[in-house]
């Protein structure tokens, strides 16, 4: 009798979108520029652009409820920071049509991750929030990591990168491909993005490594200004090897008096991990 070969998973080579974007808490002290008045473009954004991982920084209870009801069919990950209505959460959110989660939670940046606390030099206690997330559609597994490091601590925002990739090191299944999103608040070329880029896990910055050339300005911090006079690149999206980036966009959309929906424009890659 011969029993045929178990026919392989089929391949899913079309790209899946990743986006990482820093929401801007709310403040009543941003007045025009507060939450209330940028609510609908922010959330029209992204479901213009359909990620199927998000990675979010900054955003407060009242926000994650606001997101919630608008995109229904994505989950929310991530504890915030500190208790009370304005800790603020790195979410990531995931198209469930896209993953199913295996399991998710967070840590902190810190000598004590599992407490909330600050480490180091930081001015702000800071998190790390991660998925194990299957493709529903050929069961390919997904470690997802966000994160915001801290805006002051420079050692802070070292150690916390070094954390972060000690994490996914000890955590990370065999095969597993990874992507790490986040607001750095640092630039290409300072230690905490070498330390990204140059681990024994091989992640790469998804700006330098697309096969198109990049969209956008390069700059992703624009101080609630559509054309700023100085930008920094200062968010990211890190893969690892095995993904290929496609396509790479920063895109610097605004609104009617010409603001854009946060002080932070949103970066948006194709992925995919076909050869």
């Amino acid at each position: 009798m011969t029993i045929a070969a178990a026919a392989p998973a089929p391949k899913t080579c079309a790209p899946m979108r990743v986006m990482t974007y820093n929401i801007r808490l709310d403040l009543e002290s941003d007045g025009i520029n507060r939450w209330s008045a940028r609510r609908d473009q922010f959330i029209g954004q992204l479901q213009l652009m359909r990620p199927a991982i998000l990675g979010l920084q900054e955003v407060v209870r009242g926000q994650q409820a606001d997101l919630e009801r608008a995109l229904p069919n994505y989950s929310f990950l991530g504890l915030p920071r500190e208790a009370g209505p304005m800790g603020e959460s790195s979410n990531i959110a995931f198209d469930r049509a896209v993953f199913q989660l295996k399991t998710s939670g967070t840590f902190w940046l810190s000598p004590t991750p599992s407490i909330p606390s600050k480490g180091w030099d930081a001015a702000y206690s800071r998190t790390a929030t991660w998925a194990h997330l299957v493709r529903r559609s050929d069961g390919r597994r997904f470690l997802a990591v966000n994160t915001h490091l801290d805006n002051e601590g420079q050692k802070a925002r070292l150690e916390g990168a070094r954390q972060i990739l000690r994490w996914i090191a000890a955590h990370k299944s065999p095969g597993e491909s990874v992507i790490v999103t986040g607001d750095f608040n640092t630039e290409p070329g300072t230690p905490p993005i070498s330390e990204m880029t140059h681990s024994a896990l091989g992640l790469r910055d998804a700006h330098e490594a697309t096969r198109s050339i990049p969209v956008g300005p390069e700059g992703t911090w624009n101080d609630f200004q559509t054309l700023p006079k100085e930008s920094s690149r200062i968010d990211f999206v890190f893969v690892s090897p095995q993904l290929n980036v496609q396509r790479y966009a920063v895109l610097a959309w605004h609104y009617e008096g010409g603001r854009p929906a946060s002080d932070h424009f949103p970066v948006v890659t194709d992925l995919s991990s076909c050869r």
